[in-house]
């Protein structure tokens, strides 16, 4: 018998003819050089955006010139980065079943056919490290290996830059499928992508309206090179004209009550008129020819009893009303099973009650072959497609046509039956390669052994799906992992639990959740007290040591620092004893307390040279040139920054190479030397741009603005912390906008728009106040009593601006910082001394040249002019 013809043809693009016109527009101005340009098309279910985009994905497949397409399809949303693995091993050609020796091979090969000699070792670690492709590490790659930011922002710019490399050879299209089923840290990625890619690039994204509703900053992205099209009902003229191409099979032609019937329901929606065709289909009312399959009889009379759908979601439940049972048995268990589904998951679950034979032979596999059988059948009709290329090794791998559909026939399983599949899914799943080394997979495994109620194991792949995500320097993931794990694990083990808190807690430091990272390092140290684990009790309080650091808690800092360090010795742990010696000497430096500072770093610094951490040692000299530049010592300054700066580079450490420049230039304003100082910003702005890390762009445009202001152009420097403000708003950075914000305070002021400064040091205050930074607010504080004493809340105020200058004072003296106090007496006594209003009082005339005196003294000590920068 000839073999059956699909059961519905693809609908044909009809009446699509000004979407595809702008779509050709977008991809002609690529290709014409004007850059790169985004197309997001956005639409509900059914409405065609899918076939929109394939058909301009086909006509650059086959145009005259050659134009590449990355395909990215979402993967699991608790994976992290699941599209752009699927985008990426798309380009390469990578199939998941490809064993990773061979996919390393290919991809070091064409990795190196498009960058030459050019770091392929680094962009294949990162590249690969999306695709879950082990590369060997590089000196780059170790040094961000223990900064998650760090690494993050690296590789944005390592893809970013390949991606751009490869479109200087041939036009690329990055083909983004189903936006708002996509993993929130492959949006990440992509909106940096899509806001920063320069080159014959086009991508093409397709999502519905709800996507948009989230992420409400998509359509502003790129400005003008962003077209946002809404994909909305064809008409009715063309709504007929694609049913008759969808009926054209049927012996006669299309009948027009089968057209009328569909066209009237559909209300322009192709997507639901190539279901009605299905639904026709397993109603009997379209019938394959026995003699000429491709041709179907139409059964007319069956069509008073079809139940027609109005939308997809109710055709879908006709759908699934028409399967047979062993059918809708068997899709049950692909439904337990996820969006993605393997046959011999399958043939386990189909096992579960049945009868292992006596003899294990051939003839006891006929399940297999039955099971293909069905799967053959529901591709046939459109229920499932067959994936060429499976995640596992000599796996047949399949997916569901429409996830609604899945999820539909997942609603239909009771939950006793649903806790039996995910235990013999996971007991499947957890034999195969590579599982527990994959995030995706890991993360897999998690959910069914919790769904199956053995939530201890849960817990602990949990923990180590959490694990790799940190690895990966995921960190949102990672946080969700940690969570479920920790929450699902209770009491049950110690030891993991204790490593597990300590993991968490560092991601939420750095998702800037420092309140809940608290909780849980307090938590480690109970844990380790309790069973006498000295090292991580050390790990815990210097952990909690550096929280209360960074937010200007210098006491329990230091108390806790000091206990770290104690238990460190005890456990012979010298690793951790450098770390919290550069800790301690960070924290005495906070406070003035210059040699002792210098001394605690030194000791750090040579136990780090006998491990030769490059990274370290280049953090250490960075550290010790900040406070010779504190100390007012410029040339060791100036020597370690350099230092440090030339670790860095040799390191090709981009992070680290911005953090430099941007200290020498602080020690260039330091020196009165702006233009040597904004040459420095400059550059390391530039080194920022090219790796698209914002946050470090907000903090080099913020110094930039100060040195625009010494140099006497407070026009240019208001401009340029906007510029800065703007950022950091976006990005939702509270300190670093705090304080641009106090310095488009003092540019307002050097400009006379007292109005303005007054609003942007108000808002720094309560910024700095919000973030508890106390360092930061005495700064803001004593800002705020300059711009009050300039008259920015009119005549009046003289006493709320000595009020603001003594609070500045007390915060800097609670804190222990000898600079920052001699800072505020000096701003403090040059308000009153040019204060008319308090130039007959003798008082505080007379308390104002002891506190300036007393300000002389601390510079001198310290051997800085009176002049030194604030902060």
């Amino acid at each position: 018998m000839p073999a059956e013809a699909p059961a519905t043809a693809v609908v044909p693009l009809i009446g699509r003819d000004e979407e595809l016109a702008r779509l050709r527009r977008a991809y002609h101005e690529v290709v014409e050089g004007a850059g790169a340009r985004i197309v997001t098309l956005v639409g509900p279910t059914g409405i065609g955006k899918r076939r929109l985009s394939e058909e301009v994905v086909s006509e650059l497949r086959r145009g005259a010139l050659p134009t590449r397409v990355y395909e990215g399809r979402p993967g699991p949303q608790t994976t992290a980065y699941g599209m752009f693995a699927r985008l990426l091993r798309s380009r390469f050609g990578l199939a998941e079943a490809l064993d990773s020796d061979s996919a390393r091979t290919s991809l070091h090969s064409q990795v190196s056919a498009v960058l030459g000699d050019r770091r392929v070792g680094d962009v294949c670690y990162f590249l690969g490290e999306l695709m879950g492709l082990a590369f060997a590490e590089s000196p780059m790659t170790r040094a961000v290996g223990e900064d998650p930011s760090q690494a993050r922002h690296l590789r944005r710019a390592v893809v970013r830059s390949f991606l751009e490399a490869d479109a200087a050879k041939s036009p690329v299209c990055l083909w983004v499928d189903a936006l708002h089923a996509t993993d929130e840290d492959s949006v990440e990625l992509l909106g940096y992508l899509v806001e920063n890619l320069r080159g014959k690039l086009l991508v093409l994204c397709s999502t519905r309206p709800e996507f948009l509703s989230r992420h409400t900053e998509w359509a502003e992205l790129a400005g003008s090179r962003h077209t946002v099209i809404e994909v909305g009902p064809v008409d009715e003229d063309h709504a007929i004209a694609i049913m008759q191409a969808l009926l054209a099979r049927c012996q006669g032609g299309p009948p027009p009550r089968l057209i009328e019937a569909a066209v009237s329901l559909a209300g322009g929606a192709p997507g639901l008129l190539e279901h009605m065709v299905r639904v026709f289909r397993d109603a009997g009312v379209l019938v394959p020819d026995p003699l000429t399959p491709h041709e179907w009889r139409v059964d007319i009379d069956r069509l008073a009893s079809v139940r027609l759908p109005l939308t997809v979601e109710d055709a879908i439940q006709v759908r699934i009303a028409a399967l047979a049972p062993q059918e809708r048995r068997l899709l049950e268990h692909a439904a337990a099973m996820g969006s993605v589904f393997w046959l011999s998951g399958l043939v386990a679950l189909g096992r579960i009650d049945r009868e292992p034979p006596e003899l294990w032979s051939e003839s006891g596999m006929d399940d297999i072959g039955a099971a293909e059988n069905t799967l053959s059948d529901l591709v046939a009709r459109d229920y499932v497609l067959k994936v060429p290329d499976g995640a596992f090794a000599n796996e047949v791998e399949y997916v569901f046509k429409h996830n609604l559909q899945r999820e539909a026939i997942s609603q239909l399983t009771s939950q006793p039956a649903a806790r039996r599949y995910h235990q013999t899914i996971a007991d499947w799943l957890a034999q195969k390669d590579g599982v527990r080394n994959q995030e995706e997979y890991s993360a897999m495994l998690a959910r069914h052994l919790e769904h199956a109620g053995s939530l201890t194991r849960a817990a602990f792949t949990y923990i180590e799906s959490g694990n790799i995500a940190r690895e990966h320097f995921a960190a949102k993931r990672a946080d969700e992992y940690y969570r479920k794990g920790l929450d699902l694990l209770g009491d049950d083990d110690a030891r993991r639990r204790i490593d597990a808190l300590h993991n968490h807690g560092d991601v939420l430091v750095l998702l800037g959740r420092t309140d809940e990272a608290l909780a849980l390092f307090r938590e480690m140290l109970g844990i380790a007290y309790r069973l006498g684990l000295l090292s991580k009790g050390g790990a815990a309080h210097n952990r909690i040591g550096r929280v209360y650091r960074d937010t200007g808690s210098l006491g329990p800092a230091q108390r806790h620092f000091e206990t770290a360090l104690s238990l460190f010795e005890s456990a012979g742990d010298q690793r951790g004893v450098a770390s919290c010696h550069d800790d301690i000497g960070r924290l005495l430096w906070m406070r003035g307390e210059y040699e002792a500072a210098l001394e605690a770093m030194r000791h750090a610094l040579e136990m780090r040279k006998t491990h030769g951490d490059g990274r370290s040692i280049a953090l250490s000299l960075n550290n010790i040139g900040l406070v010779w530049r504190d100390h007012g010592q410029v040339s060791e300054a100036r020597e370690a920054l350099e230092s440090a700066l030339k670790i860095r580079r040799e390191l090709n450490d981009p992070l680290g190479i911005v953090e430099s420049l941007n200290d020498l230039g602080e020690l260039a304003l330091d020196q009165a030397d702006p233009d040597q100082a904004l040459r420095l910003f400059q550059e390391a702005r530039d080194v920022a741009t090219d790796i698209g890390e914002r946050n470090r762009i907000a903090v080099v445009l913020t110094n930039m603005g100060a040195a625009h202001l010494r140099l006497g152009n407070a026009d240019r420097a208001v401009e340029v912390l906007t510029q800065a403000e703007e950022l950091c708003d976006e990005l939702g950075d509270k300190l670093h906008l705090a304080e641009a914000k106090r310095g488009l305070a003092k540019a307002h002021l050097a400009r006379g728009e007292l109005k303005r400064a007054r609003e942007s040091i108000k808002r720094s205050v309560d910024l700095f106040g919000q973030v508890r930074s106390k360092p930061h607010l005495a700064m803001a504080l004593r800002t705020l009593g300059e711009v009050t004493g300039a008259g920015a809340w009119g005549d009046g105020h003289e006493v709320r601006a000595v009020d603001y200058f003594l609070r500045s004072i007390a915060i800097c003296q609670e804190i222990g910082n000898e600079i920052e106090v001699a800072k505020s007496y000096r701003a403090f006594s040059s308000y009153v001394e040019g204060s008319q209003h308090y130039r007959h009082n003798a008082d505080i005339l007379r308390e104002a040249k002891k506190l300036s005196q007393m300000a002389d003294d601390i510079f001198q000590r310290h051997k800085l002019g009176s002049m030194s920068r604030p902060g």
